[in-house]
């Protein structure tokens, strides 16, 4: 992102990432717990707070909702590595990642995180073009007589 300021951040070395995924979108998540108490969202990613990586607020919410049914918003912060296909799938990548580490540091979170569909990876994937045709599925239109 051109014209953002990075932000300097250290993973603490005991930490080790998770992976989320979502279409060709692959993010490495890092959670630790805050030394104080903040009621706002500390997530960065691509080293960029997510809100200025993400200007849509709905991105902005997928990204946090893993945190928010949680309640643990005030008790994380999240480092995430993104990269690969549009900023909607990437927000949905995190949002994966960020359940997965959740799930990893606090296990009885999977009863609150499963049900939601959060732990679980979108298979849905773009159909590959097939030759002798326009698109996957698209062909040209077919005359009888």
């Amino acid at each position: 992102m051109i014209g953002v300021e990075k932000v300097n951040i250290k993973v603490p070395k005991n930490e080790v990432p998770q992976r989320g995924a979502r279409k060709r979108a692959v993010a490495k998540v890092w959670i630790w717990e805050k030394k104080e108490a903040n009621p706002n969202p500390e997530i960065y990613v691509n080293r960029i707070p997510y809100d200025k990586y993400f200007p849509d607020k709905i991105l902005q919410i997928i990204v946090r909702r893993p945190l928010e049914v949680t309640n643990r918003v005030e008790k994380y912060i999240v480092f995430a590595q993104v990269r690969g296909s549009g900023p909607s799938a990437q927000a949905q990548a995190i949002a994966h990642g960020i359940s997965r580490a959740l799930e990893k540091k606090e296990p009885e979170l999977r009863k609150i995180l499963k049900p939601l569909g959060l732990l679980t990876r979108d298979p849905r994937e773009v159909e590959r073009k097939k030759y002798g045709r326009r698109k996957a599925r698209k062909t040209q239109q077919w005359k009888k007589r």
